[in-house]
């Protein structure tokens, strides 16, 4: 019997984990997180965990809290990462994992505090990490979180070589009286879709069957009425509400006391990010009971990618409009005399909106109407 495969002791190296290049990896990292930070981001004594300080008396929260509520979230890209991975382009994905978080948490009103990432990767590969945290960074950076830290995981048996999936946590706050949750939507009340960048992350499995195996196109093709490559469209990262909504929240704000935090319910109702599951989906999730939304379809500009894609595919109105955003990526529900001062506030952060609907009396439902319902 050979024995000579004993003399040597097996190593973590020998498994698939180069703990040498692990830390070189590692080292990437804390510039992209500090450009993050705000003086709310504590110093830690060691490397397990982020602190962030929540000082209500500070200047950086002007007194705006009586009754501070919490609001968490965790979402991740999806096989959009199959994409990002064949074009070999990684430094988009991170701001969708961002987005996907901080849009959830805007629906509460929420200003994002702070930000966590998982990285899970086939093997060590510092460059390749440091472009998807640069991402996760720039996400950040663009809503106002401060990313406090995650994990990297390196696990060759799960993953094959070039492979990596990604998971973000958001933690926001709102002040309860300024919470939005959609109990206040009543009938007479408008909805206000916001254009969305794209497909943003959601019904990429849909996407690389059309595109890849039933179309058999590659990243380089131009895609028709658009003027960019497949790879540039569906790469296009999903865009982040937080900044033009928290304005206009600003802006509709009442007036109060010098050191008060708002006390009367905020003019939007309803906010609703569209992810997987369409406009009709989501939407549905704040419609109270005793009202419906009737939602017409022709009433914004779809974006030529999902024209394309539904020709491409030969795929039915029902299925696109169940299957992706078509160009909402986030509606408002406001009051009918305050929707002209909001599509103005959003058009000055050039922010394109359209009216896509009406409440009406019902039951909590979300239907399809004809143009003449909702003018």
């Amino acid at each position: 019997m050979d024995n000579t495969t004993h003399d040597r002791k097996i190593t973590y190296k020998d498994a698939g984990v180069d703990l040498q290049v692990y830390q070189e990896a590692m080292s990437r990292l804390p510039r992209l997180l500090a450009r993050t930070h705000s003086p709310l981001v504590a110093s830690r004594p060691n490397g397990f965990a982020g602190l962030f300080r929540l000082d209500f008396a500070g200047p950086l929260f002007a007194h705006r809290y009586r009754e501070p509520l919490l609001v968490a979230c965790t979402d991740g890209v999806g096989t959009k990462l199959k994409v990002a991975q064949l074009a070999g382009r990684h430094g988009t994905v991170g701001v969708d994992l961002v987005a996907m978080c901080v849009n959830d948490a805007l629906t509460s009103g929420a200003q994002p505090l702070f930000f966590l990432d998982y990285v899970a990767m086939a093997e060590d590969d510092p460059p390749l990490l440091e472009q998807l945290v640069a991402g996760i960074s720039q996400g950040c950076v663009d809503c106002g979180a401060a990313l406090l830290g995650g994990e990297t995981a390196i696990m060759p048996d799960l993953y094959r070589a070039g492979e990596y999936d990604l998971a973000g946590f958001c933690v926001g706050i709102v002040e309860k009286s300024q919470l939005i949750d959609g109990s206040a939507i009543a009938p007479g009340d408008v909805a206000l879709g916001l254009a969305s960048s794209g497909i943003h992350s959601n019904g990429y499995s849909l996407v690389r069957k059309i595109v890849f195996e039933h179309a058999g196109l590659t990243l380089d093709e131009c895609v028709p009425g658009d003027g960019r490559s497949v790879g540039d469209v569906l790469l296009e990262p999903t865009r982040i509400y937080v900044a033009v909504v928290h304005e206009l929240l600003r802006k509709l704000a009442p007036p109060t006391s010098a050191g008060d935090p708002p006390h009367r319910p905020p003019l939007v109702r309803g906010i609703a990010h569209v992810t997987g599951g369409g406009l009709h989906e989501n939407l549905q999730r704040i419609v109270p009971p005793g009202v419906d939304v009737e939602i017409d379809r022709h009433s914004w500009t779809i974006p030529q990618v999902f024209p394309w894609l539904q020709s491409l595919g030969d795929v039915d109105d029902d299925e696109m409009h169940r299957v992706f955003n078509m160009g909402i990526g986030l509606v408002l529900v406001v009051p009918p005399e305050i929707a002209a001062e909001v599509q103005q506030c959003l058009a000055a952060q050039r922010q394109p909106s359209w009216l896509i609907g009406r409440a009406v009396a019902g039951s909590g439902q979300v239907r399809w109407a004809s143009p003449a319902n909702v003018s």
